[in-house]
């Protein structure tokens, strides 16, 4: 009748040892290159956290006028350091109505300071968009 096997054919398939060898091996590799990447990803963001020495927020602002507008920064910063801030006010519509550079040269670590930006019309937000330590100062 019909001739039943109960195995594979010896030598066509490889032997079973070297697909459990193989696994262990790809398991292995996969587990130190994702080791080494989770490695990379914290050194990178300790890096980038440590390295930012000026740390800002906007606390508020106001309207005052179509050509005018208050912005209060607090700025945290090392005392013997300069920092700028940039800060940008935009109308209504998105439009960018008026941006301007603060320096922070006060020898403080912790400002908060109210500056006053020029538009060309009237703005209704203001925006910080970056603070950084100040490039050939002091």
């Amino acid at each position: 009748m019909a001739d039943t096997r109960t195995g594979l054919p010896a030598g066509r398939y490889g032997r079973a040892t070297d697909d459990a060898r193989t696994d262990r091996r790809l398991m292995i590799v996969g587990g130190v290159l994702g080791a080494l990447l989770l490695a990379f990803v914290a050194w990178a963001g300790y890096a980038y956290v440590a390295g930012e020495q000026v740390s800002s927020e906007l606390t508020g602002f106001d309207v005052v006028s179509d050509e005018r507008i208050d912005v209060n920064l607090a700025v945290r910063k090392p005392a013997d350091l300069v920092a700028v801030c940039t800060v940008r006010a935009q109308a209504e519509d998105g439009l960018e109505v008026g941006r301007a550079d603060f320096t922070f040269d006060e020898d403080e670590s912790s400002l908060h300071r109210s500056v006053t930006l020029r538009t060309t019309q009237r703005a209704t937000a203001a925006e910080l968009i970056s603070c950084s330590e100040a490039q050939g100062a002091r």
